[in-house]
């Protein structure tokens, strides 16, 4: 089932514990503009774009904002500074600071955790962002002026610096925790073709957080059906003991059950936090698409055959497609409905959208 509208209204329509887990990717913060926003007064012909007069950069220093699918410094988050158009819009990640995006995605997953059977698990991928300067305050800190590119632009939040990482994963995971979710598990997914960076003094960046969060202690969780093939089953691993096993106590045949458990001689162990996932174009219109392969193992580990699986966070669909194929139910709340070709290209449930 595909619900179209503002998640956090949407959420409220479902059932108390209708769910078995929910797998999902927020827009990140700051990085994009999914053009989902209305804009009251001003000048029509206006694009509410941070240009420079000078070129056709945008203050982020990119040449052509479209190709960059819209960076989210490069447009006016609530009042164009340049027409004086006011910005209405429901879409999430274009706050004005990491603090209220963290908040927003809170209320999000509070809606999410009541949605959530008592044994229910959160699947939440999320990509960091670094500050350009141009981030607004909450406090009443003084503006500067910045002549190259006619706008004013306030000094960062809550000292975050000019160049700063944001580290918003972990602040959104964080605020969790405090709002009641356990936080299980950080995984971390390691991209082997990452996006280039012209960065000369830091690491490019190459991997993103998924966190494992639990409503309660105890929750499902099918480590079997995770289990990765081990190269060399037959060869006991190395230890602080060098390559022999720790002695056991009891008869022969439990020993030799021991020893295959820590020597992985069955072929397969518990699967490692660290997924190795190439990303993938997909030949359509949204911005940023899950890689099956990502999502693939949170949907087996967290629910069975039968169940249903939540992404308040749609998209283009693919944790739909990916639930069908291993046999679950889903259901997709999406805002901006221009994705409904790419959905029901992708998912065969689409018939049930509301």
């Amino acid at each position: 089932m595909i619900i179209y509208g503002d998640c956090r209204d949407k959420l409220k329509e479902l059932g108390s514990e209708s769910v078995q887990m929910c797998v999902t990717s927020p827009p990140y913060w700051g990085l994009r503009d999914y053009g989902t926003a209305e804009w009251e007064g001003g000048d029509s012909s206006c694009s509410h774009k941070r240009e420079s007069k000078k070129s056709n950069r945008t203050i982020t220093g990119h040449k052509n904002f479209e190709e960059m699918n819209g960076v989210g410094d490069a447009i006016y988050k609530t009042t164009c500074n340049r027409c004086g158009a006011k910005r209405v819009d429901m879409q999430l990640g274009l706050e004005e600071t990491p603090e209220e995006y963290t908040d927003n995605l809170v209320e999000v997953f509070s809606q999410v955790k009541r949605v959530l059977r008592d044994d229910g698990t959160l699947w939440l991928n999320l990509g960091d962002s670094y500050s350009s300067g141009g981030r607004t305050t909450t406090t009443n800190q003084s503006l500067r002026g910045d002549t190259d590119y006619g706008v004013v632009r306030p000094k960062p939040s809550k000292g975050i610096k000019p160049k700063d990482l944001v580290g918003i994963p972990w602040r959104v995971a964080f605020a969790l925790q405090s709002d009641g979710w356990y936080l299980r598990q950080d995984i971390i997914w390691h991209k082997p073709n990452p996006m280039p960076e012209s960065v000369t003094d830091r690491c490019t960046k190459s991997h993103e957080y998924i966190f494992l969060l639990s409503k309660s202690e105890k929750y499902f969780y099918d480590a079997d059906a995770v289990r990765e093939p081990v190269s060399n089953p037959t060869r006991p691993p190395q230890t602080s003991y060098g390559n022999a096993a720790p002695a056991h106590t009891g008869n022969q045949k439990d020993q030799h059950e021991d020893r295959q458990r820590e020597w992985g001689s069955i072929a397969s162990r518990n699967k490692r936090s660290v997924w190795t996932v190439t990303t993938k174009p997909y030949s359509g219109s949204h911005f940023a698409v899950f890689p099956e392969k990502l999502i693939e193992p949170c949907i087996q580990a967290g629910s069975k055959v039968g169940d249903i699986v939540l992404d308040p966070f749609f998209g283009s669909g693919t944790t739909g497609e990916v639930a069908e194929r291993f046999g679950r139910d889903y259901i997709g709340i999406e805002l901006n409905e221009e994705y409904k070709p790419l959905q029901q290209k992708r998912c065969g449930q689409i018939g049930l959208g509301l």
